[in-house]
């Protein structure tokens, strides 16, 4: 490794800063320039390629925030710190983050973001600020890493974006049968004005009964473990039940307190033995379609934009601590089609779930691996062969 430079982080980077063009200014909003906060890449993806606000060029203009290129990085730099993704296409970004570019002959950009992935947990824990965490440019100078010759850094970040283009592509089709599922359900349960409309109790069972005994050692998930993007839930692990909300496999689980519900937090449960019990947090409403529907269907119902929306409205209690009242979530109005529309429905959720779990264990094996894999190539102890220009 005698190759290898001691260089502080910083100096491999050419660190940009955003801004936010005037909101009272309607002209430098809803145009088709892409404005990034950390709430549209905190999704644990390595790519980011769509955000919940857009700006005008006039608001470009006319702000301190910069446009990135596609491949640049982008990292929260102020509250939730340290969240990195690489641009999909060009995007401008908040106040609250930082682009981040390679210096030409330098580094790498795909090395760049893995060896800050890396870092993130130093450059969390050195973070400053009173009221919010907040890494400044002056942060990235106060690491120091193990940096080896370009080609190298090449050749490492080839090996980690294989898996990470891997794990991509089956994130990716995921979202399209998760997509495809909730077209087929806003088509025949929402829009077609020719059915009778229903309230949605009559097809989905709220907080239905489940058994779990005080002391009980069972699976546990946090809040945390939901995800905004997928039905997958991550990180449950095994704890002595005490008092929380219970669920069985093929449940799905609904965030019911802000921000969370806002935000999208559901999960679809694919991670319990066959009569088995778990447990999880008390703001967790439990969904089950009533018999002759499939499961999976009250998953896709959370993430139709609808429902969602009304069950924003059904939120009750002091700001900041909002909670959905269930029984008015239950008065949704839904439309209840035919036994043979339901049995097509039936039939393709019946088709996919068993894809989305293998894809979803695919992704863990994955990720797993790369995460074994990225502090030994940050590191130098495991080493990947490389010439002058191009991985060998």
């Amino acid at each position: 490794m005698s190759e290898w430079q001691q260089l502080s982080l910083g100096s491999l980077m050419e660190i940009i800063g955003g801004g936010t063009p005037k909101t009272s200014v309607s002209e430098y909003w809803g145009g088709d320039i892409p404005w990034l906060s950390v709430v549209d890449f905190n999704t644990g993806l390595k790519f980011v390629s769509s955000t919940e606000k857009t700006i005008t060029q006039e608001g470009l203009n006319n702000s301190s925030t910069k446009l990135l290129n596609k491949g640049d990085i982008i990292i929260s730099a102020r509250g939730t710190v340290g969240v990195l993704a690489i641009l999909d296409k060009p995007m401008t970004f908040n106040q609250s983050c930082y682009g981040i570019r390679s210096k030409k002959g330098i580094s790498d950009t795909d090395y760049l973001y893995y060896l800050l992935t890396d870092t993130v947990r130093e450059l969390t824990q050195i973070s400053h600020g009173g009221v919010f965490d907040t890494i400044t440019r002056a942060t990235f100078d106060e690491i120091e890493v193990a940096v080896p010759p370009l080609p190298e850094q090449k050749a490492i970040a080839s090996v980690l974006s294989s898996l990470d283009d891997k794990i991509d592509l089956l994130h990716r089709q995921n979202k399209t049968l998760e997509a495809m599922a909730e077209t087929l359900f806003r088509q025949w349960f929402i829009e077609d004005e020719t059915i009778a409309e229903v309230v949605v109790s009559e097809l989905i069972e709220f907080n239905p009964k489940r058994s779990l005994s005080k002391g009980t050692d069972a699976i546990y998930l946090e809040m945390a473990g939901l995800s905004t993007q997928s039905f997958n839930a991550t990180g449950y692990y095994r704890r002595e039940f005490s008092s929380g909300t219970k669920f069985i496999q093929q449940d799905t689980l609904l965030a019911r307190i802000t921000p969370c519900l806002e935000n999208g937090k559901a999960g679809y449960v694919t991670f319990l033995r066959d009569n088995e019990v778990g447990w999880g947090s008390t703001e967790y409403i439990v969904m089950r379609p009533k018999a002759g529907l499939h499961p999976l269907m009250a998953y896709v119902l959370c993430r139709n934009q609808e429902f969602k929306d009304y069950a924003e409205s059904c939120m009750e209690g002091s700001s900041g601590r909002q909670r959905v009242n269930v029984d008015h979530l239950k008065d949704f109005t839904i439309g209840k089609p035919s036994d043979e529309v339901i049995q097509q429905f039936n039939n393709y959720l019946e088709s996919i779930e068993s894809k989305l779990i293998y894809n979803s264990k695919q992704i863990q094996t994955l990720e797993n691996l790369r995460d074994t894999l990225l502090p030994k190539l940050m590191s130098g102890e495991v080493r990947v062969q490389y010439q002058t220009e191009e991985v060998a």
